[in-house]
């Protein structure tokens, strides 16, 4: 028998079995050290933690993720208030995309207003769940992606405290409440600790999928391990700098995994968003938030086009 290291040269399984894609939201991300596809159910996790240090290959994570949701019959929400310089490519598969506090503020009054709308939805049809509905009116899943939440959290000057309060508030009830009509939240940081401020633990308590890539300290890896999965904070703290996308992925039930997504570059994560822009569904509560699309680059087409030289 010879064994050899599955995460090393990262090959997807052409097949996987049907009973791990089985269900409307499965999404194939990365590779277990076991060989097996790793994925995300949401039906199962709803809601998820992916923390990782700067070089860590959480990016590369989130390519894979985002590149799968595109394919599927969902709603994708960005919330990246970097100015929107990760999320921006993707703005073709977007229905809705915020890059600043201000906008982010706005965006998840509206998810909120969107959930309850929903509820009475639900309430009127006698069910307890999105899929209990009738498919003439169910409506679409949304699965909200945050790329850093320290920048909700953090505040420069005290005036933006209530700002900050409020949108801490409206992520925690959609954490709390939102699986049930369709609603879910893929939250990406750096840490997520109480050192962010209120509502930082009651948020992560929420999020039961938990994805941990290199990080700078124990405390981080504990910060999202411990809670689920103690004796996998060891392994998150064992990732060597020279494996990016390396990952310790768990959930509340105690069991852990390796993990490690293929390689995936931001061209090809932003053209699988072009491919499938017609997938991408328009919702009135979140029409202002749509983001603006460019039209895609023809293959091989240069970036300037060549002007005649003047004498």
């Amino acid at each position: 028998m010879t064994g050899y290291d599955v995460l090393r040269r990262v090959k997807m399984p052409r097949r996987l079995p049907r009973n791990t894609t089985a269900g409307p939201l499965v999404v194939p991300v990365a590779l277990r050290e076991d060989g097996m596809a790793f994925v995300r159910d949401y039906q199962k996790v709803p809601h998820a933690l992916t923390v990782g240090a700067n070089q860590s290959g959480k990016s590369m994570y989130q390519r894979n993720l985002i590149s799968g949701l595109a394919k599927l019959p969902v709603g994708l929400i960005g919330i990246d208030c970097k100015r929107g310089v990760e999320q921006r490519g993707y703005a073709p598969r977007l229905s809705a995309l915020a890059i600043t506090p201000d906008e982010a503020d706005g965006l998840l009054e509206a998810l909120v207003g969107e959930m309850e709308d929903r509820f009475d939805l639900l309430s009127a049809h006698g069910v307890s769940g999105l899929w209990g509905l009738p498919a003439k009116v169910r409506p679409v899943p949304l699965v909200v992606l945050v790329d850093e939440v320290a920048e909700l959290f953090l505040v420069a000057v005290k005036k933006d405290e209530e700002r900050r309060d409020r949108m801490v508030m409206r992520m925690i009830r959609l954490a709390q409440m939102a699986r049930a009509v369709g609603i879910f939240l893929e939250v990406c940081g750096q840490r997520f600790g109480s050192d962010l401020g209120k509502g930082a633990t009651a948020l992560r308590a929420q999020l039961t999928g938990r994805v941990v890539h290199r990080v700078n300290d124990k405390q981080t890896a504990e910060m999202a391990l411990g809670d689920i999965a103690p004796e996998a904070v060891f392994a998150a703290t064992t990732i060597a700098p020279d494996r990016p996308g390396v990952a310790v992925a768990g959930d509340s039930s105690g069991g852990w995994s390796r993990i490690r997504p293929p390689a995936m570059t931001p061209a090809q994560a932003v053209a699988i968003c072009h491919e499938y822009a017609h997938l991408t569904p328009h919702l009135a509560a979140l029409a202002p938030f749509r983001p603006a699309v460019s039209a895609a680059p023809a293959p091989g087409s240069p970036l300037l086009k060549p002007r005649p030289a003047t004498g």
